[in-house]
């Protein structure tokens, strides 16, 4: 598919329109299935973008993080907001400086330094960022099959792990002795539950939007099992086919960093094959992934752990390096308006 029209057509005048956008856009790519390689017939096109943070934003008052058009699927970052996501390793971010070269619909020079230095941005905070994203992705899969095949008291175990896992997680981002918490199983004074799931907790000058940061996350995992509750299986099967395939794929591209020191979006060869083959449904019966799936997802987990544990990368980026990288990109900028 030929992408290089793409900013021409009308439903993407506000590339060329828009005050922020424009000539301030340093780096646009074509993301989603059709960056992966795992596109199929009529699949959407996903855009992400970086663009100039303005004189004001960076001198004055303004500021200004992304840009979003839902109708198209586009998603356009400043430039600095896409620098602190790189330095975290986001997987959703440090995708677009992996994309194969037809897939960016633009890219001047500063696109062109940002990207020619994406190995600064690698560390083994690839660990904690693609782990998280993975384990995300694994828990919506878990939740939306047990919801369906598992009794209440079960059910409640289930969701318990899911909140541990999210707790783990959320702890490993936030380091504060100031406050502890403990979810566990007991009986449940309702007549509609036999078992729930209780907290114990102790908070001292703990800060607050820390706090409801922690809330968010965990309510966060019982809105997931919640919103998949009575399925339409014949639509949410295909989903949840696409969800098992991009845990896969989480697990590819964060092995490929950790070993390869390499950002590798789009899949080829067997990588491409099993993906697409996970997709079509290949390991989904009677609306369940079966033992076979879940068991290559724990060879991955296996290898992700081996690779983290050999790692050359080092366990922070280069600050120094990439603030030499910001100061330089963020001239261009000041002498581009």
């Amino acid at each position: 598919m030929d992408f290089a029209g793409i900013p021409d057509k009308e439903e993407y005048a506000f590339l060329k329109t828009h005050p922020r956008l424009g000539k301030r856009i340093i780096l646009l790519g074509v993301s989603g299935s059709h960056g992966y390689g795992t596109q199929r017939q009529g699949s959407d096109i996903d855009l992400r973008g970086i663009a100039f943070n303005s004189r004001s934003d960076l001198l004055g008052l303004t500021s200004f993080d992304q840009y979003e058009d839902c109708q198209t699927d586009t998603v356009i970052y400043s430039f600095m907001k896409a620098v602190r996501l790189f330095l975290d390793c986001n997987p959703n971010m440090i995708e677009m400086l992996g994309l194969d070269d037809d897939r960016y619909l633009c890219m001047n020079e500063a696109g062109r330094l940002l990207r020619d230095s994406r190995h600064l941005f690698l560390s083994k905070r690839a660990v904690a960022s693609f782990g998280h994203y993975a384990q995300a992705q694994l828990r919506r899969l878990q939740n939306a099959i047990a919801r369906d095949t598992l009794p209440q008291t079960e059910r409640t175990k289930h969701i318990l792990n899911s909140l541990n896992n999210a707790l783990e997680n959320f702890n490993r981002f936030h380091q504060d002795e100031n406050g502890t918490m403990r979810l566990y199983i007991d009986q449940s004074q309702r007549e509609d539950m036999e078992t729930e799931i209780f907290l114990d907790g102790t908070f001292a000058h703990y800060p607050l939007k820390q706090f409801n940061e922690l809330n968010n996350t965990l309510c966060g995992v019982a809105r997931d099992y919640d919103r998949i509750g009575h399925r339409n299986h014949k639509k949410d099967d295909a989903h949840l086919n696409k969800h098992a395939m991009h845990l896969v794929r989480l697990f590819m591209m964060g092995i490929d960093i950790l070993e390869k020191e390499e950002i590798i979006t789009r899949r080829s060869g067997d990588d491409l094959a099993l993906l697409r083959k996970i997709r079509d449904g290949y390991y989904m019966h009677d609306s369940m992934l079966d033992e076979e799936f879940y068991a290559m997802v724990k060879d991955y987990e296996e290898r992700f752990k081996k690779a983290e544990r050999r790692t050359a990368l080092p366990d922070h980026p280069d600050l120094n390096a990439i603030e030499v990288l910001v100061e330089k990109i963020n001239e261009m900028a000041l002498e581009d308006v």
